[in-house]
């Protein structure tokens, strides 16, 4: 696994902001600053699958008038984008924050509270696994756990990071012991598998973008290329990044995980 800096578009007039931005960017972000919607679309256009999209929703608008419909059209043409809004969490925008919610915006950066630079570097961290757990949150057919969903929800933030089974052993509090425990308990995979499923799920659901390439989906989940990507998918489900394409990418690999689970179910029933 490899790190290398995620572009970060921004569409946003705040100098503090963009002072935070600056100081977080590190080996983390590659900080591209763009001046209207039609720049970011296009850089939107060309950018990798791991990019983050930062914007002011109210760019360009009359006070009063509700978020740019150029956030809206952008979210319909770029589904598989990152898009993370930065505007006051006042009451008087509920309404706005809610309504982005249901295009589609993956996270709200919150300028009258999210004024550390820690708070900053992690909501845009955090924002990159919102939609893959809002997809795994979407299969009523398979109930689990109030304990399994937190693993799972921590185990999608460990991958965002980039982290390993003791990253997210640390994330919970747990030693390494304690977490493969809980994940027997919990009728999980074991820690180093719940993650590389949490990575296959995630490049599926960047496969589904046909805008994306293999090689650049493997990128982004952390690999070095698409043959690093092909032998993690083919350790847990017997197709190529290819074939998941053709049969609907993330659907066919969230059967698959479900699948497992429901097999290790059955064999702590069989035990009892």
């Amino acid at each position: 696994m490899k790190s290398t800096p995620r572009p970060l578009l921004l569409l946003h007039a705040d100098r503090v902001l963009m002072e935070r931005l600056n100081r977080i960017a590190g080996d983390r972000f590659q900080l591209l600053r763009v001046n209207s919607w039609a720049e970011l679309w296009a850089g939107v256009a060309e950018a990798p699958p791991a990019a983050l999209v930062l914007v002011d929703p109210y760019f360009g608008e009359m006070n009063g008038r509700g978020p740019s419909p150029h956030l809206s059209h952008l979210l319909k043409a770029f589904p598989s984008a990152t898009v993370v809004v930065a505007t006051e969490s006042t009451p008087s925008r509920y309404p706005d924050i809610r309504q982005m919610g249901e295009w589609g915006v993956a996270e709200v950066l919150q300028l009258d509270e999210d004024t550390s630079r820690e708070s900053v570097r992690r909501r845009l961290l955090s924002a990159r696994g919102q939609p893959l757990r809002r997809l795994l949150a979407h299969d009523p057919g398979f109930p689990l756990t109030g304990r399994a969903r937190a693993l799972m929800d921590a185990a999608v933030e460990t991958v965002m990071m980039g982290g390993y089974p003791r990253d997210l052993a640390k994330t919970l509090g747990f030693s390494p012991s304690t977490l493969l425990r809980w994940c027997e308990r919990s009728q999980l995979p074991t820690p180093r598998r719940l993650l590389l499923w949490m990575r296959v799920l995630f490049a599926s659901a960047l496969l589904d973008d046909p805008g994306h390439s293999v090689f650049s989906v493997g990128l982004a989940c952390g690999y070095s290329g698409d043959q690093a990507l092909r032998r993690a998918i083919r350790a847990v489900i017997p197709l190529t990044p290819t074939q998941l394409r053709e049969r609907g990418a993330f659907e066919t690999a969230s059967n698959a995980f479900f699948q497992e689970l429901a097999a290790l179910r059955d064999e702590q029933a069989d035990r009892r």
